[in-house]
This record gives C-alpha cells, sequence and structure tokens, in this order.
C-alpha cells in the first residue's frame, strides 16, 4: 500500500471536505503521509492539521481576486490572468507531477481544474466531485426566477451536468476512484461508463448536538451567514442586515451571526452600526451561546460570533444566507435558507437559483430586500412551510457519515 498521499482542493468548501475526509483517513492510515496542495486561496481549513503534524502544505500560495470563480465572468477571468494565475497553475502542475513521479498517489477534489492536474501527473488519481449535481437541471427553477430552458437542455441531452471531456478524464485507466454528492448525478455518469460512487456527503460530517441555552428557548431564532470572501462578504451582510431594518418581527427574535476569521468582528461592528443597532453591555450576551458581542434593533436581537457555526446551526428555525457550502449544510440540517444574490463574484443571481434547485428548494432566493424582509415573516408565521422545506433539504444533502465512508473507498481503491 502507498504511505504516501497527495491531495489537490480548489476553494473554501473543497478544503473543508477534504480536511474531513483526511481526518476519517488518518483514522485508518496514521501513518500515512500526506501532502495538500489547496489551487486556490491559502488552504485554511488545513491549518489546525497541519499545526499538529498531521498534514503537510506544499506549493505557491496565492488570493485569487476572483475568489476561485474566474469561470462565472470573463472580468474574473481576467483579473485572476493579471494576478499571476497562469505562472501558479504551471506551478501546481510541476509539483503534481514530481509527486506522481516519486509514486504518490493524487486525490483531486472539486471540479475540472483538480482533475486535470491529477489526471495531467501521469500516475493514478482519485477524484471527489463536489460541485455538480443533475438535481440542479432536473429540479424546476424556484418561484419567480426565469427558466434556464437552454442549459437545461444542454444537461438533459447529455444524460449528466458532468461534461464528455470530464467523463474522459475520469474514464482514464489511471483513475481508480469516482466518487460525486448524490446517487442521481452518480447515475448520469455510469451511463457514460464512469465507474461513479455516492457514499456519502462529508459537508454533513461534524455537527455535534448543542443543547438550547435557556436564554434563546423563548425567541424566535434565525441565523445569519454572509459567507467569507471579502470584499463580497462585506456587501452581502450589509444587504442582508438592510433586511432586518425594514420589518420589526411580531415578537422578539434573535439573530445569530456566525462569522469566520472574515469579515473580522470589528469590520462586523461597523456594519451593526451603519444598520442602526445599538450594542449592548457585555452582560446582555449570552454567555452559554459563546457569543462575542450583542445588538439591538426594536425587537431584532443579534448576537455575533466566531467559528460558532456548528453549534448555532442548529438553534435556527430559519437562515438568512449568501454562503456556499455553509447554506448547503444548514440546509442540510433541516434548517430553510432565504437568500438574496449580489454582484458577486460568487454568490450572483444564477448562483442562487443554482442552489434553489441544488436544495429542491429548502433555499428560497429572493430578488430584492423587500422581497426578503415579506419572506422572512411570511415563513416565521407558517411552522409548516418551515418544515416541509426543512426536509427537502435533508433529503438532497443526505445524513452524516460521508466522510468515513469516503476514507475508506481511499485507502481500499486509490492506496491499495
Amino acid at each position: 500500500m502507498s504511505s504516501r498521499l497527495l491531495v489537490l482542493s480548489n476553494g473554501h468548501g473543497e478544503d473543508l471536505i477534504a480536511q474531513r475526509v483526511l481526518q476519517a483517513l488518518r483514522a485508518r492510515r496514521p501513518n500515512l503521509e500526506i501532502q495538500v496542495l489547496p489551487l486556490v486561496g491559502l488552504g485554511e481549513a488545513f491549518s489546525a492539521g497541519i499545526a499538529a503534524g498531521h498534514l503537510q502544505r506544499i506549493g505557491p500560495q496565492l488570493q485569487l481576486p476572483s475568489g476561485g470563480f474566474s469561470n462565472q465572468s470573463l472580468r474574473g477571468l481576467a483579473r485572476d490572468l493579471g494576478a499571476g494565475l497562469p505562472l501558479l497553475s504551471w506551478r501546481q502542475l510541476q509539483l503534481v507531477r514530481h509527486s506522481a513521479h516519486q509514486g504518490s498517489p493524487v486525490l483531486a477534489i472539486g471540479d475540472l481544474l483538480p482533475l486535470l492536474l491529477a489526471w495531467s501527473g501521469g500516475g493514478s488519481f482519485g477524484f471527489i466531485g463536489t460541485p455538480k449535481s443533475d438535481h440542479t437541471w432536473a429540479t424546476p427553477a424556484p418561484a419567480g426566477w426565469a427558466a434556464t430552458p437552454l442549459a437545461d437542455a444542454y444537461h438533459r441531452c447529455k444524460g449528466s451536468e458532468w461534461d464528455p471531456w470530464e467523463w474522459a478524464l475520469m474514464g482514464s485507466p489511471r483513475c481508480r476512484l469516482v466518487a460525486v454528492r448524490d446517487q442521481l448525478t452518480a447515475q448520469g455518469l455510469r451511463r457514460h461508463k464512469v465507474a461513479a460512487l455516492a457514499p456519502g456527503n462529508p459537508m454533513m460530517d461534524g455537527f455535534r448536538h448543542t443543547p438550547l441555552p435557556a436564554g434563546l428557548a423563548s425567541q424566535r431564532r434565525l441565523i445569519l451567514l454572509a459567507g467569507s470572501r471579502l470584499p463580497e462578504a462585506l456587501g452581502n451582510a450589509r444587504r442582508l442586515l438592510g433586511c432586518l431594518s425594514l420589518q420589526q418581527p411580531r415578537r422578539p427574535t434573535t439573530v445569530l451571526v456566525a462569522s469566520g476569521s472574515a469579515p473580522t468582528a470589528a469590520a462586523w461592528s461597523e456594519l451593526l452600526e451603519q444598520a442602526g443597532f445599538t450594542r449592548l453591555a457585555p452582560a446582555v450576551a449570552s454567555a452559554a451561546s459563546g457569543a462575542i458581542s450583542s445588538w439591538q434593533l426594536g425587537r431584532w436581537t443579534l448576537l455575533l460570533g466566531q467559528n460558532r457555526f456548528a453549534t448555532w446551526a442548529g438553534w435556527a428555525e430559519l437562515g438568512l444566507a449568501t454562503a456556499g457550502t455553509a447554506t448547503e449544510q444548514l440546509a442540510g440540517l433541516g434548517v430553510p435558507c432565504l437568500s438574496l444574490p449580489g454582484p458577486g463574484p460568487q454568490f450572483k443571481p444564477g448562483f442562487a437559483r443554482r442552489q434553489s434547485r441544488l436544495l429542491g428548494g429548502a433555499v428560497v432566493p429572493c430578488h430584492s430586500q423587500q422581497e426578503l424582509a415579506l419572506k422572512l415573516q411570511q415563513l416565521l408565521a407558517d411552522p409548516s412551510e418551515c418544515d416541509r422545506r426543512g426536509a427537502l433539504g435533508r433529503a438532497r444533502m443526505g445524513p452524516a457519515g460521508g466522510s468515513a465512508q469516503l476514507a475508506e473507498l481511499v485507502e481500499q481503491q486509490l492506496l491499495g
């Protein structure tokens, strides 16, 4: 069995998935030498594993202006090219080839870019295809949003959202493992003679039930997710906070703002002051919740916390979200969401519509702040509709346990 593994991932969500799979793999193979090569961004999800000595990060690091979404606009692509994308990709390719020539298998996580690099290395490789699902064209567009008949017809003709050049790479004799996010997508690839599996979704691992603090039990509870890519997250946060100021809830409601390292607490404080919120005394913040500060605007109470998503997600009745992976995880926990697309580069109208279709309607995209404020009050007043949409999200994302199943497949088919 191979004693080394090189892992490629191309985005924040892919890094998180990789981290969960590698954690499960290390439990099975504690002596395995694992190198990680984040293709986009700084790979912050791997920091704890690197600090503990479980992982080794290799390769150049560059924060691209598009945040890794250069495929969504020519402008974003031009900015990434100007920032050094060609040289970055060339250096990454050389690292993959060097590793493969030393006999190390490659595990690619993401879409075409890591798949192509893994294939170009010349050695054996596996692929976990995270972003594409046939649900995004097989499910009708959300109400009030234009259909995409040409794109849907194109995918219908192929029978898969994955493209022919991607099938060819997955069908290489050197590709030992192909895993995708759901059975519908795996079936589509198998029609093209790709031995795709759908063992489970790692995004639903890592959540633990934490009892709801007594101080929040009598409140309605929302969770607000603005994303983490700057400067887009700041604009998304400003627009979501503006929705709250448009209409007061019928009863006291707590908004849980789960932030990562970005935007910073100082940036959030500035945004909240601009939105009309007043900072409360430190004692008012619920110590049991882990909040670092609390704010108020009428009957809205807002708790700001960093790295609290895994705990707070299970407390929420409803989400306000302009995030990618975190929104999918929230829907998978049975929490319906309202989204509000903006100028991007990630969370644009096309992305929001696709996300809603992917999750079967568990996320309701809105065209304006006024529409979101209205739908928020409607859903808060209709628990049965929240339950219905929550069930859709659970069904689309699947249960926990995917990381362990993927780790077993990697050990058996790629490392064996």
